[in-house]
């Protein structure tokens, strides 16, 4: 064997397989097998958004519905995995609007290796009727596993407003909360979603604004809040921001794991509530030297 060949052959056993990654973000059931030279990865996994409500009345008073809840982030780091073994991945979908009593809740992101689940990002909880704020996922795991609850939709008001979609969870700290009728929404920390703005009383901009997601190349800026009357949050560490409001429906939440804003009571006609954001799950190798939150995580 020549000196050259030698020398190659001596890298490769000394730095391994080169860096690589793969991402899943449409909802949905997958197989990932490890590729060969992989013996170790990292995983982040985001939950669904919830979905929200639309118009409900209590035999009393009419009422819009109340913002979705944001979805879970969690990550698991240098996970030991074997070449030609497989991971079964669980993408949530995001929570559907609804009006009445018609929406979900996000489903749960998850990553399960040899019987065990690794990592699970929460779905956000449905904004439900007066008085039913949906409640932001949470992450379990793996011993070691770290994550972030979603946000806390906000609540509606009497007569016309919806309440503003929740941030989905960071890197580093929980989701932003979204606003009540007629207040801004919470901004984003940690690199979470912001949380969408409440509809404006007494006009068409009624609806809720949607929460913003979280992306799924480690931690980058916080996800901004949104305004009152309806003002989408923010995406954050690279997320997609709610949709603001402009009629009385619900916007909906940012991809991924945004949680959806309410729809409202305005001239005698229900509105829905906007859909939660997609969650997403990532995985990159080799573990030992990519790591969240932000430790080699881009886009390699």
């Amino acid at each position: 064997m020549s000196g050259a060949l030698q020398a190659v052959m001596q890298n490769q056993r000394s730095f391994g397989p080169p860096p690589g990654q793969q991402a899943y973000t449409t909802a949905g059931t997958y197989t990932w097998v490890v590729p060969t030279g992989v013996t170790s990865i990292s995983i982040v996994a985001i939950g669904g958004g919830g979905g929200a409500h639309g118009e409900t009345s209590d035999g009393k008073n009419v009422y819009g519905g109340d913002g979705g809840g944001g979805g879970a982030l969690c990550y698991y780091n240098n996970r030991s995995v074997t070449p030609g073994q497989s991971v079964t991945i669980v993408v949530g979908a995001g929570g559907v609007s609804g009006s009445g009593s018609g929406a979900t809740d996000g489903g749960n992101s998850t990553a399960v290796y040899g019987g065990v689940t690794i990592v699970s990002g929460g779905g956000g909880k449905k904004g439900g009727p007066y008085s039913t704020r949906g409640q932001g996922g949470t992450a379990s795991g793996a011993s070691g596993y770290v994550g972030y609850s979603g946000g806390l939709g906000g609540a509606s008001g009497i007569s016309n407003p919806g309440g503003g979609g929740a941030g989905a969870g960071g890197y580093a700290a929980v989701g932003a909360n979204g606003g009540s009728a007629n207040n801004a929404g919470i901004a984003g920390t940690g690199g979470s979603g912001g949380g969408g703005g409440g509809g404006e009383p007494g006009t068409s901009l009624a609806g809720g604004g949607g929460g913003g997601g979280v992306g799924i190349l480690g931690q980058g800026s916080n996800g901004s809040a949104g305004a009152n009357k309806g003002g989408g949050g923010g995406g954050g560490s690279g997320g997609s921001s709610g949709t603001a409001q402009s009629t009385a429906n619900g916007g909906s939440g940012g991809a991924y794991g945004g949680g959806a804003g309410g729809g409202a009571q305005y001239q005698g006609n229900g509105h829905a509530g906007g859909n939660g954001g997609v969650g997403a799950v990532r995985i990159i190798w080799p573990g030992n030297n990519r790591s969240f939150p932000s430790t080699n995580t881009g886009n390699l």
